[in-house]
């Protein structure tokens, strides 16, 4: 049978059944969306590519390998995600969590505390070059000593959000900086450099947000009484003590020297596992310490403490907690490898790269194929290189320099990851801070800024540079 190339309209079918059972699911079941109606919805309109791709002739066992295919590219996310979540566990459980939140809460002051977790998130990201691990370590203690402090769970996370996909974005050590400026052929430094124009700007508009909507929780004397309540909580329930820094530590240093996320997650819960034993639970026997640690890695904690607030706070984490999660990134991957074996997403794409006949339509078009691209492929890499393969010709015709196509990259493709739920970042964020995408969305500025302050530039031609030939020449040398 021949195959038949499919037209636009037949490509946006999926793409139109999937928004629109989204879109109703999540008024029907709300925050309950992503718990299993998502996932049903993202294999149904995987169905939809996949019947509509047999039916202009491509056989199911090649729809079948580009689901496959679709499916490896996550394995390592998710075994990142189901490391995170023993990490979660065993950090409370050995007492480094209500650690962080213990000393969290005596420094920081409600009206504060959002522009402080943004500033943290940012720093530790900006270390790492890891927005996963900063949310997964720092993040849950920030959102303790959030939700302690009173502060709305979504507004705390979007902080936390928005400061580790800064740092994540500015990283010389980050995954998706080098990825762009390597498929660009930017040079690292330089493609940073280039980026301070959108980072920066996106960066202290959500620092003022965040400093505005601090106020408003300024002399909250509810959340003083319920701050001395958990702090003195915590204290006869875990040992505070200084050795509780040593695994987060230790992680942090492990991912700055480039050691694999792997290892260095597992060298967090090992380590984490060790304080715990001779911190917290000294007199325990080894049954019983071989029970309570592989209990807490795999199924989390689970807290009685009497007071519903800390109990909220400790009862996380496990690899368990991660399972809707992985479902929903399989799911998803489902969907995006029927669209691409079906020829949609590669339909999708030429029909915007036809429209590009110009700087600022061109650099409008790879903003927002990133973001499509986020929504179909579900995946932060594949939002950088479909787009920057498909336009790389494009910018080099006319002239443009390669930094405007790496930075148009970062500013839709890896911060807008974080804002789409079925996504591997949107599903990793919720499920390490325990706050729906829908939820933090709104509150996560520095992701939703990011790309309108790009597409300003790429309107208004502010620091859109030409290319010369000395930058082609360093270009060329590049080994980037």
């Amino acid at each position: 049978m021949n195959v038949r190339n499919p037209g636009l309209f037949e490509s946006l079918i999926p793409v139109v059944v999937l928004v629109s059972g989204l879109g109703y699911a999540g008024f029907v079941f709300g925050n309950g969306t992503v718990d299993g109606p998502a996932q049903m919805i993202l294999i149904l309109s995987g169905t939809v590519a996949a019947l509509l791709g047999i039916r202009r002739g491509t056989g199911w066992e090649s729809l079948e390998e580009y689901i496959l295919d679709s499916l490896k590219n996550v394995l390592k996310p998710v075994l990142i995600l189901l490391l995170i979540g023993s990490l979660i566990g065993i950090w409370i459980w050995s007492g480094i969590v209500p650690a962080m939140i213990v000393w969290g809460l005596k420094l920081l002051e409600p009206s504060f505390f959002l522009v402080t977790a943004c500033f943290l998130s940012s720093i530790v990201s900006l270390i790492t070059g890891s927005s996963w691990s900063t949310a997964g370590t720092i993040g849950i203690a920030l959102m303790g000593i959030g939700i302690t402090l009173g502060i709305s769970p979504g507004v705390a996370a979007g902080a936390v959000v928005s400061g580790a996909y800064f740092g994540d974005k500015l990283s010389p050590f980050s995954e998706t900086t080098n990825l762009a400026s390597s498929i660009a052929g930017t040079p690292l430094f330089k493609h940073i450099q280039h980026m301070l124009y959108t980072t920066i700007p996106a960066m202290a508009i959500a620092l003022v947000a965040f400093t505005v909507i601090g106020l408003g929780y300024a002399g909250n004397e509810t959340s003083e009484g319920k701050v001395g309540e958990v702090i003195a909580l915590l204290s006869r329930t875990f040992r505070i003590h200084p050795a509780l820094f040593v695994p987060p530590v230790l992680t942090f240093v492990l991912i700055y020297f480039k050691i694999p996320a792997i290892p260095s997650i597992l060298a967090g819960i090992l380590s984490g596992a060790i304080s715990g034993i001779f911190l917290q639970h000294p007199d325990l026997h080894f049954q019983a310490v071989y029970r309570e640690v592989l209990t807490a890695a795999s199924k989390g904690n689970s807290a009685d403490t009497g007071n519903e607030l800390t109990d909220a706070l400790l009862s996380r984490g496990g690899m368990a907690s991660m399972l809707p999660t992985v479902w929903l990134i399989f799911s998803a991957m489902f969907f995006a490898g029927a669209m691409e074996g079906a020829g949609f997403i590669q339909k999708i794409t030429k029909a915007i790269l036809k429209f590009a006949n110009t700087d600022r339509s061109l650099l409008t078009g790879t903003i927002l194929t990133s973001f499509a691209s986020n929504l179909l492929s579900s995946d932060q890499y594949l939002s950088i290189l479909v787009p920057g393969k498909m336009f790389k010709k494009a910018y080099e015709e006319r002239g443009l320099d390669p930094k405007n196509l790496s930075r148009a990259l970062e500013d839709s493709g890896t911060v807008t990851s974080a804002l789409v739920p079925w996504n591997t970042c949107g599903s990793f964020m919720a499920a390490a801070l325990g706050v729906p995408v829908v939820v933090f969305l709104p509150f996560a500025f520095f992701n939703l800024v990011s790309p309108f302050i790009s597409l300003l530039c790429a309107w208004t031609g502010w620091t859109i540079r030409k290319s010369s030939p000395v930058s082609n020449s360093e270009n060329a040398e590049s080994p980037g």
